[in-house]
């Protein structure tokens, strides 16, 4: 009986230094490691087109930059594309926009794909009942929020926005 005592205490002290333990101390240190990770690098920027609407925009993109994509948010620790669209309108053109993509498809005039210029909304169909929107920068480059990169820069042409491209309006004079 003694031994078979024996036995399970060491079987019980054992199994208190197994890996799963290890596992649930490594966590902290990766929290550690995010904390005192370098800041995030702006890249480049080169506009083509300097006129004053550009450097607005591509000033407001620096601000933003890789901001994350969160559903209502509405400053740098998240924000979603209406909300965007929003604060950029306000900071760099002093223009009030609603708040939701839905009210803001209905501002300015509508305009063709082809006919976009710096400032205009764009507006996408993502799924059923889904929008997104973003802001033409020059030629067919826009800003938004992406889900994956946060605030970020796209081509029009890229195939998943080509094929799910809705509207343009403009707004601005």
């Amino acid at each position: 009986m003694i031994r078979l005592t024996l036995i399970i205490s060491l079987i019980l002290i054992f199994n208190g230094c197994s890996t799963k333990h290890l596992r649930q101390h490594s966590k902290p240190q990766e929290e550690i490691q995010n904390i005192t990770s370098k800041p995030k690098a702006i890249p480049s920027y080169k506009p083509k087109n300097k006129n004053w609407i550009t450097t607005a925009l591509y000033n407001e993109y620096k601000k933003w930059y890789k901001t994350p994509h969160k559903l209502g948010g509405i400053n740098t620790n998240g924000l979603d594309c209406s909300s965007l669209i929003q604060i950029v309108y306000r900071d760099a053109f002093s223009i009030s926009l609603p708040r939701t993509t839905k009210d803001q498809v209905k501002q300015g005039y509508l305009i063709s794909r082809n006919s976009t210029k710096e400032g205009d909304l764009v507006f996408f169909k993502t799924g059923f009942n889904k929008r997104h929107a973003g802001i033409i920068i020059e030629e067919d480059k826009f800003m938004h929020t992406s889900k994956k990169y946060g605030v970020s820069i796209s081509s029009m042409s890229n195939p998943y926005w080509k094929s799910r491209y809705w509207q343009s309006r403009r707004v601005l004079p």
